[in-house]
């Protein structure tokens, strides 16, 4: 067993559900193994400036009290900063001489692949660090925390924005974060029964996404005692069009980490649509048809993109997530005190820790092309022609079932 004393907790990246559970069930785990834990405040940039500090918070019992796993965002506060970029040719000394001040012995760090790949830098340089996986973006290799309280708020708001697009007949698209993967889209646009789902990883034709809206569009009004329909579609901000080029704002700029600010897929979405709508004489026959064409005011359906943004990353947490939260923040306690450092918690099973190298925690998933196709069998579409779904059958017994709980 490690002689640690102190351990400090940080997270970095993009806020979201569970983090305030990752630092409670530190925190508890610490205590419960007689060692007492720091908030490292402001993520990575607190940690470069830790010997500049005069105060730590101790997450003793009394304050972790008011470390509400329920909450989303974090208690401990967050910044985005790459070590290795930091101008200072000391930065690493400085780090050192920042921990040794209040002698702290190991870092928990809760992050997605950026601050992952920060983490494996630290570890290389010889800070002891165990990387609880957090992000809503759920582009890791294990589950990360965070993922189902925003794919479920995608969900309930995807669900909500139904009420306005049949009110006033229009084609709704809700634009959400992901970055480079679909995950989010995906699984929040599933939970809504949402019509259409763009995702980075299948490069969208706007004719099949065309066909499909207007065919349900059209049937839903038809079908309708009140000549009422709408159509929904969720695209995620890193979709690419038909060449694979991801649809951004050139003028949004890029982050700490060389990232591009994605932006703007949803008013692309729109505009794709809106244009092929202009041009077919069937959607003004259907119109008129169906008493809702204005010359001049009404003469395609109207389309409206809504991104809701860090709502997503806001409010409340999933149970789900409170409870794995609390998993990978008690175990990488464990996991830092019994030396096992510079990997990411995986999953708790039983009394089994699991864990992988950070580096290989990080590395990208995309979605699973697999379930994209079982989908389509439900006729969802996700912006190319529907591809058959090829089930394959496999037994499994209890003991070899992962269990989170």
């Amino acid at each position: 067993m490690s002689k640690i004393k102190n351990i400090g907790i940080l997270t970095a990246g993009g806020d979201c559900g569970g983090l305030n559970a990752v630092v409670r069930g530190a925190a508890r785990m610490a205590d419960h193994m007689g060692v007492d834990a720091y908030i490292i405040h402001h993520g990575y940039a607190g940690l470069y400036n830790l010997v500049d500090t005069d105060h730590l918070v101790k997450l003793d019992e009394s304050r972790v009290d008011h470390v509400l796993s329920f909450f989303a965002g974090s208690e401990a506060g967050h910044s985005r900063v790459k070590i290795s970029k930091i101008q200072d040719p000391n930065k690493y000394l400085r780090i050192l001489e920042g921990l040794k001040k209040f002698d702290i012995g190991g870092l928990v760090i809760s992050g997605g692949d950026d601050t992952g790949s920060v983490m494996v830098d630290l570890a290389e340089h010889g800070f002891p660090c165990v990387h609880a996986p957090k992000t809503m973006d759920l582009d890791l290799q294990t589950y990360s925390v965070g993922g189902d309280s925003s794919a479920n708020k995608i969900a309930n708001f995807v669900q909500d924005i139904k009420t306005t697009g049949r009110t006033h007949n229009r084609i709704m698209i809700v634009e959400v974060f992901g970055r480079y993967t679909g995950h989010t889209a995906f699984r929040g646009g599933i939970g809504a029964d949402a019509d259409c789902i763009l995702i980075p990883e299948i490069p969208v034709d706007f004719d099949e996404v065309y066909e499909h809206m207007k065919r349900y569009y059209m049937r839903r009004i038809i079908e309708s005692d009140v000549k009422s329909g709408t159509y929904t579609i969720v695209v995620a901000e890193g979709m690419t069009d038909v060449s694979g080029k991801y649809i951004v704002d050139e003028d949004a700029g890029i982050d700490a980490f060389g990232h591009k600010k994605l932006f703007g897929a949803a008013k692309y979405v729109h505009k794709q649509l809106e244009d092929r709508m202009k041009e077919d004489a069937e959607i003004k026959k259907f119109l008129r048809e169906n008493g809702m064409y204005v010359p001049g005011q009404f003469e395609y359906p109207e389309i409206r993109e809504v991104v809701p943004g860090h709502l997503v990353r806001s409010g409340g947490t999933s149970a789900f997530d409170v409870s794995f939260g609390k998993q990978i923040g008690a175990a990488s306690v464990i996991l830092l005190l019994h030396g096992i450092t510079g990997v990411t918690v995986y999953e708790v099973s039983g009394a089994e820790i699991k864990y992988m190298p950070t580096r290989e925690a990080i590395k990208r998933k995309l979605v699973d092309l697999d379930m994209v196709s079982f989908y389509e069998q439900l006729d969802v579409c996700f912006g190319r022609k529907s591809v058959s779904f090829d089930p394959i059958f496999t037994e499994v017994f209890p003991e070899n079932i992962n269990r989170y709980y």
